[in-house]
């Protein structure tokens, strides 16, 4: 099991810590006068790209994929009433490497997604997630 807790700072800034040890500030947007940390929401789509990134990266390693560079870019729609959920989410996986089979990536990605991603399976009860993927070839300078 994993703790998690929160320290009030000033206004609505706050240090958040977790059982591992690290720690990472919080606050309100810039437009609701906070702009000093993350906001509870912006972590939601950090973790469901820092979960879903963590899983295709190791799959695509396992299927000896060259890769050589990976970027998870996530994009979320907010439902206009309280609580203000995510109802659709995009995933975006930009995957650059030596001839990269898109068929491996695919399937990484979809292991991710119906298997392994814990945070995805949580976000999907309340929003529709789509995926993308961009590959780009790593230019060979010599």
């Amino acid at each position: 099991m994993g703790g998690a807790r929160v320290i009030w700072k000033s206004g609505l800034s706050f240090e958040g810590k977790a059982d591992s040890g690290f720690s990472l500030p919080l606050d309100t947007s810039l437009a609701s006068g906070g702009g000093t940390g993350f906001s509870p929401m912006e972590l939601l789509l950090v973790g469901l790209a820092g979960c879903t990134g963590m899983d295709v990266i190791s799959i695509l390693k396992k299927k000896q994929q060259d890769v050589t560079g990976l970027e998870v870019a996530v994009h979320g729609e907010r439902a206009d009433s309280e609580p203000r959920v995510y109802t659709h989410i995009t995933v975006e996986y930009i995957v650059t490497g030596r001839k990269i089979d898109p068929a491996a990536v695919e399937r990484a990605i979809q292991l991710s997604e119906t298997k392994y991603c814990s945070v995805e399976a949580m976000l999907d009860k309340t929003a529709s997630i789509e995926h993308k993927i961009t590959l780009q070839e790593t230019l060979e300078t010599n």
